[in-house]
């Protein structure tokens, strides 16, 4: 990329810096009463969104269908009993988990740290409630939640408690399956509640007084349908191969630029995800202006949050050489350093370089792949992808997935910064023909990695990997 950029992309820039629509957009999106997967409240977001599209420039903006498991949450209770300590009855504050069952279990404790696979299986889990944190050691790569809630039903406990590792009385939640109904039932609670929980577990052993927990659920899992809001940007299907702006080595196949919209029903999702489709709705208001190279496909999909539904009905919706390459906003515009996730391309990882390079902004570029967002789909399949982050300098979701992730947080400058971030790795990644990836390469990256146990516990693990 050229520092020196041409005029119009220029004054685009200019113009997004002082633009309030993705601000209107965080807003309109966290005005509205929960955007979980399949909900009355998604389906208002996703007109939200649409009419955003329509207003950045994006042609043919319409809503594709697909079916999904809508999840409702009814109440919940835990109860420490009894402990070794000798303390009194006592109820905390919870909420359950997406696609937790419904259930009623009474049992004792085990507290297995971190919950990482290695952990679970050194304790004796069988017929108890564990605990876990949401955090992960600081040497190893992070371990999801549903890979510590599948280890925990592998190992055959009756229930599971997902503890905050961020102080502020914030019970975290998450969905524990992918689109379905999980095993057994799970709540979050706070920090604070952790630190009781854990006093009163025992670590595995026998011979130890056991604090005992009752665990209730009430919850119900529907048939539903949500929907995906998708357009376009740029030329026709096919690229443009013979124009020096597009870069040597070009190939046919449309660039898709992404954001889940769906949020969870405990706040109000502003930042996960509406900073991340302000994002693209910024960007999209800046490359609506330009000469792109290739077709840019732009969406907005839904129940992200309950199993990457709408990532993959827009994946099977397409042949796999209809897609060059993924950009996927999962994160952007939270906080200030923005991050690029790789997922194991080298010319993804190119690609953030020189926009970093060529800007003056740092990109911290992080290269391992991950299953756990709405790339998943298209990299599995050998698409190359980047994904857009942004770091806060702790490890963990911080706010998200709590009763926090309100607007409040949201910084409008960083917004405005990584949409036009975003808009310039677009049109340098669209002017490129990035390498596929090497299928059984990336699944021996991911065993390199230690994901394979993790995975196959969360249900994730490809069949044709094996």
């Amino acid at each position: 990329m050229n520092p020196n950029l041409p005029d119009d992309v220029a004054a685009a820039l200019g113009r997004a810096w002082v633009d309030d629509e993705p601000w209107s957009v965080v807003t309109a999106l966290s005005r509205i009463d929960g955007r979980l997967g399949g909900s009355d409240g998604e389906r208002a977001a996703a007109s939200v969104v649409a009419d955003a599209f329509e207003r950045a420039g994006v042609r043919d903006v319409s809503l594709e269908r697909f079916p999904t498991q809508a999840w409702t949450r009814g109440e919940s209770r835990l109860e420490l009993l009894e402990s070794g300590s000798g303390s009194s009855p006592r109820a905390f504050d919870c909420v359950a988990l997406p696609y937790s069952p419904s259930g009623d279990v009474e049992a004792d404790l085990v507290d297995v740290g971190h919950g990482t696979p290695a952990e679970t299986d050194a304790r004796d889990v069988s017929g108890a409630v564990v605990v876990a944190s949401t955090t992960t050691p600081g040497e190893s790569r992070f371990v999801h939640r549903m890979e510590k809630y599948g280890s925990a039903v592998d190992a055959g406990a009756v229930g599971f408690v997902f503890v905050n590792h961020v102080p502020g009385q914030l019970p975290p939640t998450g969905s524990l399956r992918f689109d379905r109904e999980a095993e057994i039932p799970a709540v979050g609670v706070s920090r604070e509640t952790g630190d009781w929980l854990t006093d009163a577990a025992r670590d595995g052993t026998a011979n130890e007084d056991a604090g005992r927990v009752r665990l209730s659920v009430e919850a119900r899992t529907d048939a539903a349908e949500s929907q995906n809001v998708v357009g376009v940007l740029g030329p026709g299907p096919k690229a443009v191969t013979d124009d020096d702006s597009a870069g040597e080595g070009t190939t046919d196949g449309d660039l898709l630029l992404v954001a889940h919209y769906d949020a969870h029903d405990v706040g109000e999702g502003a930042l996960d995800n509406a900073c991340g489709v302000a994002c693209v709705v910024g960007a999209a208001r800046i490359l609506a202006t330009m000469d792109l190279p290739r077709r840019v496909r732009v969406a907005a999909v839904g129940c992200e949050e309950t199993g990457l539904v709408g990532a993959e009905s827009l994946a099977a919706d397409v042949d796999r050489d209809e897609i060059a390459a993924v950009v996927n906003v999962d994160g952007a515009g939270r906080f200030r350093d923005l991050v690029a996730m790789t997922h194991a391309s080298a010319d993804s990882r190119d690609v953030a370089e020189t926009v970093a390079e060529a800007t003056g902004h740092p990109i911290q570029i992080e290269t391992e792949p991950h299953p756990f967002s709405d790339q998943w789909p298209f990299v599995r399949r050998g698409v190359p992808a980047l994904q857009l982050h942004a770091d806060s300098g702790e490890r963990g979701r911080g706010w998200g997935h709590t009763a926090a992730d309100t607007r409040d947080k949201v910084d409008s400058r960083v917004l405005h910064e990584h949409a036009m971030l975003t808009a310039l790795l677009v049109r340098e990644l669209a002017g490129r023909g990035p390498a596929r990836l090497d299928r059984d390469a990336l699944a021996e990256r991911f065993r390199a990695i230690d994901f394979e146990p993790g995975m196959r516990a969360a249900g994730l693990w490809p069949d044709d990997w094996d």
